[in-house]
């Protein structure tokens, strides 16, 4: 179904914001216009000190790759040029990574201007000056020799290059099983069959690689791995597990009902607080959940949660963006829909003021809640912060922000009040202050809810609406692998999706796959190198070949 781009999101700074400092919502790549969050930090003339770009856009949109190193840098290279980015070095822009690429473009030769809201990426267009090919092993290869960089994108159909190409390139290519169109936006180029699974650019001389699955060759066939005695005896009776592949898609699912098994589902979160990260293996073993599937999103720089995840009536992360979620009680068929929580503090004299979020790593302007949930500490995650320590009802400390950012002890039913992007908190000592919380819907007021997003399914139709969900163009657009919770209309589902010959399927894909299984109702979960599938403490499915790690989850608990 056709996807509405979603509208530009609110300007949020992550603390208050220097004279020398822009912000952005827009991003225009050679003419092609998406919806990104950007920061200009001013140099000298109209050269930025510092320009933070979301990963996103740079992989997607640009065509920088990327690798993701064991103590959390980032390597990237884009025609031959290398950045390397230590994890003190990345920042936050909303839910996503961004890194400083100031030096990068400069040394690639994007040219570079901001207006309003709007920033503008230029890059030459090169010539196309020869196609060669071939085919190592089980890939086809197509590597074309450019007379300069070139900005790299994807899009539902494949892949655009911005160069320009001769007709009899064009004929070359599709000999080749590379269908190309020469466009306005550039060169399109789509395999015949298949699809994309690896895109690089390389330097000296500038040329982009191209690579697809060699249909002749073997798919790829991975022996699971034994799993727990105790939950084999469940299989095939209380549990079952489909192993299926539609349409170049691996798909597992897991399938139960809540009202004969002896497990149950609930939310998986690491002991001791919000702050960090663990395999999915580690998690369902602390959890003792039999079987196990990654969850929400979440901040990997901070590593905080970036969405609804309440256990035991108890919100340990509050929804933010109107996004998806799924709710339950007990032994229930979990319910979906798309969930905000408003909340007022109330304090001496009727004096009424909003709170963004509880209890989260996404940091906005204005008032936010954290509890003893969030863990026994809170440490300021933006500049500039004030807060207010509320014991039994009543302020007992003013907090400035070196007090926040050596961090504040939260104990029992202890409250903390945090102001960012110059939010005042005007209540005193001993006043008395009221929390008064209401959800959009009874989906809040449920025992269990996870968030994630977009909402794929309802009663069996597809509501896929990125928009409503404030996620970007070009994540609804990318394929990937996916992790789902799901219903149909008397079992729950918890389904991954991969790729077996490219990257995995786009949210548009994996729900008319779902709904062609005939489930009901179906909510996307964190996906990547996050989707995991534990089975009886065994690792059954690794997202792209990897087992992430991960900041919550979903588990069958006895």
């Amino acid at each position: 179904m056709p996807i509405t781009p979603p509208p530009p999101p609110p300007l949020v700074p992550i603390g208050a914001a220097a004279a020398t400092e822009r912000q952005g919502s827009s991003i225009r790549i050679n003419g092609r216009l998406q919806s990104a969050r950007w920061i200009w930090v001013r140099g000298l003339g109209d050269t930025p000190q510092q320009l933070w770009i979301p990963l996103e856009v740079l992989e997607n949109q640009l065509g920088v790759t990327s690798r993701s190193r064991s103590d959390g840098a980032l390597e990237l290279e884009w025609f031959g040029q290398e950045l390397k980015v230590p994890a003190s070095a990345q920042r936050s822009l909303e839910d996503e990574v961004a890194v400083d690429v100031s030096s990068l473009f400069g040394r690639v030769g994007v040219g570079l201007r901001h207006e309003g809201s709007l920033l503008s990426l230029e890059l030459a267009r090169p010539q196309l000056l020869q196609v060669r090919s071939s085919n190592p092993g089980p890939v086809k290869r197509i590597v074309l020799d450019l007379g300069g960089p070139a900005a790299i994108g994807r899009d539902d159909a494949g892949l655009v290059v911005d160069l320009l190409s001769r007709s009899d390139q064009q004929t070359l290519l599709g000999s080749l099983g590379l269908q190309a169109r020469q466009d306005s936006a550039g060169l399109r180029l789509k395999p015949s069959a298949a699809k994309l699974t690896r895109v690089f650019s390389l330097g000296e001389p500038n040329r982009v690689v191209i690579e697809w699955p060699d249909q002749g060759a073997a798919s790829r066939t991975d022996s699971p791995a034994p799993i727990d005695p105790r939950l084999q005896a469940l299989l095939g009776k209380e549990l079952q597990w489909d192993r299926l592949v539609r349409q170049g898609v691996r798909i597992n699912a897991i399938r139960i009902d809540p009202l004969k098994a002896s497990l149950q589902l609930r939310p998986l979160a690491r002991p001791g607080g919000m702050e960090g990260l663990s395999s999915l293996v580690q998690l369902a073993n602390q959890q003792q959940a039999w079987v196990a599937i990654n969850g929400g999103y979440f901040n990997r720089v901070r590593r905080l949660p970036l969405g609804a995840l309440k256990q035991d009536g108890r919100w340990l992360s509050g929804p933010i963006l109107n996004r998806g979620v799924a709710a339950w009680d007990g032994r229930t068929m979990p319910r979906f829909g798309r969930l905000q929580l408003s909340e007022w503090v109330v304090g001496p004299g009727a004096l009424r003021l909003p709170v963004a979020v509880v209890n989260s790593g996404y940091v906005q302007r204005g008032i936010s809640r954290y509890t003893a949930d969030w863990g026994p500490n809170y440490r300021a995650l933006s500049g500039s912060e004030t807060g207010l320590l509320i014991q039994g009802g009543l302020v007992r400390q003013q907090l400035g922000p070196s007090e926040l950012d050596a961090g504040v002890a939260l104990r029992g039913d202890d409250l903390l009040l945090v102001g960012r992007g110059g939010a005042e908190l005007p209540w005193g000592l001993d006043d008395r202050l009221q929390i008064e919380s209401r959800p959009s819907s009874n989906l809040g007021l449920a025992t269990h809810v996870i968030g994630g997003g977009p909402l794929l399914l309802q009663a069996g139709r597809i509501v896929l609406d990125g928009a409503a969900e404030n996620f970007s163009s070009a994540f609804l657009s990318q394929g990937a692998p996916r992790t789902v919770l799901a219903r149909d209309d008397r079992q729950i589902w918890l389904i991954t999706l991969e790729g077996i010959q490219d990257s995995g399927p786009s949210l548009g894909e994996t729900a008319a796959l779902l709904q062609q299984l005939g489930l009901q109702d179906a909510l996307n979960l964190d996906g990547g190198s996050s989707t995991g599938l534990v089975l009886g403490g065994s690792l059954q499915v690794k997202g792209r070949g990897v087992a992430g790690s991960v900041h919550n989850g979903l588990g069958l608990v006895p």
